[in-house]
């Protein structure tokens, strides 16, 4: 399978060569493997109208697995049971979009012009391990931390099918992130006052504590467009916070996150505009007792019920936990997938980390399920 990189113009022919040198260029798929299919462009497709809100009836999980730090999808008709497009196995190999040879944290929203915006955080963190680097990271630990990186992966999709593809080196575009040492979980929501998609994700500088910082994302999705600036404020400036996620709910926009605090659990912070001045509240949210991470907050269909769906990297094995609310202070627990008891199931594949959920339409899964059944 031959996949074309649509590179940021910025990083430059030299660069491209050092990249392809280094064995980015070739597949990470194995040979016959159906994978999504990278473009140079959209122009070619039509443009996506916007669904009504009643025909999202279905919904889309992006989630990746620590054994192949790649991408993979599921979908589910009710909510409740989610079923792998690609019966578990990686619907785009990380090996063949990233610098670090492996991608993680995915997530997914569909913008006011139709189209779906895909970030992932750069990074694999047994590259080492598994003959991909020399080194445990990038940057020496002692000076950089744990799991550092320097960049974003944007994609950009019409059909779910075709996407476009550029690796957006933080520390290159901007000279206030020279120190960066980390760039992880981007996500990305439409700021209606600057008309952009706003992308925010985790940093931080050398070894100092992570915080989270946004940015906007030009039209075609391909790189910042200024330097990045703090999001939110926890009170207590050792603490690191990480993994923000963003929903605007009514007139207000909530802000889900971890703290590296103790007691633990994830917080919300609520605010009336979407790119500061969200509240410090210190009320934990999950019910797990053991360590969360990667909050992701979506609707029920024709409901008022929202599904706060978590990372519970403490399980053994890994697993995603799952709380109901519909005021934002009563959070109903509904356990982990496949737990007994739990009405959240994963029909065919397991160990999922740090995903996100956003309605589809049934047509649109049926798109893809019939694209991933279909032999090479």
């Amino acid at each position: 399978m031959k996949i074309k990189l649509a590179w940021l113009p910025a990083m430059g022919l030299a660069a491209l060569g050092a990249l392809a040198t280094s064995g980015l260029a070739q597949t990470g798929a194995a040979p016959g493997e159906r994978q999504l299919q990278i473009v140079e462009s959209l122009a070619a497709q039509e443009t996506s109208p916007v669904p009504p809100e009643s025909a999202l009836t279905s919904y889309l999980l992006v989630y990746f697995r620590d054994e192949t730090h790649s991408l993979h999808i599921a979908v589910s008709r009710d909510g409740y049971s989610f079923t792998d497009v690609n019966n578990g196995q990686p619907a785009l190999a990380g090996r063949d979009i990233s610098e670090q040879k492996g991608i993680r944290d995915p997530h997914i929203v569909r913008g006011p012009d139709g189209a779906f915006y895909l970030s992932m955080t750069d990074l694999h963190i047994f590259a080492q391990r598994e003959g991909l680097r020399e080194t445990e990271w990038e940057k020496p630990k002692e000076t950089h931390g744990w799991g550092n990186n320097r960049s974003l992966i944007f994609m950009k999709s019409r059909d779910l099918i075709h996407w476009t593809h550029a690796i957006v080196p933080v520390d290159k575009l901007f000279p206030e992130t020279a120190r960066l040492s980390a760039a992880w979980a981007p996500e990305t929501i439409y700021d209606p006052k600057m008309r952009k998609m706003m992308v925010y994700y985790t940093t931080r500088d050398g070894t100092e504590p992570e915080h989270m910082v946004y940015s906007y994302a030009d039209d075609a999705f391909t790189t910042l467009t200024q330097a990045p600036r703090p999001l939110f404020t926890y009170p207590k400036t050792t603490i690191g916070t990480i993994d923000g996620d963003i929903t605007r709910v009514g007139s207000k926009f909530h802000l889900f996150y971890v703290a590296h605090d103790r007691p633990g659990h994830l917080r919300q912070a609520v605010s009336d505009r979407i790119d500061g001045g969200y509240r410090f509240d210190p009320t934990p949210v999950d019910p797990e007792t053991v360590g969360t991470e990667a909050p992701n907050l979506w609707r029920r269909a024709d409901t008022k019920t929202y599904v706060l769906m978590y990372d519970v990297f403490g399980a053994k094995p890994n697993n995603m936990g799952f709380s109901e609310t519909k005021d934002f202070k009563n959070f109903r627990n509904l356990g982990r997938f496949n737990e007994p008891g739990s009405p959240m199931k994963a029909t065919n594949f397991s160990g999922p980390k740090h995903g996100a959920v956003i309605p589809i339409s049934p047509g649109e899964a049926d798109r893809l399920e019939r694209y991933f059944a279909k032999p090479e």
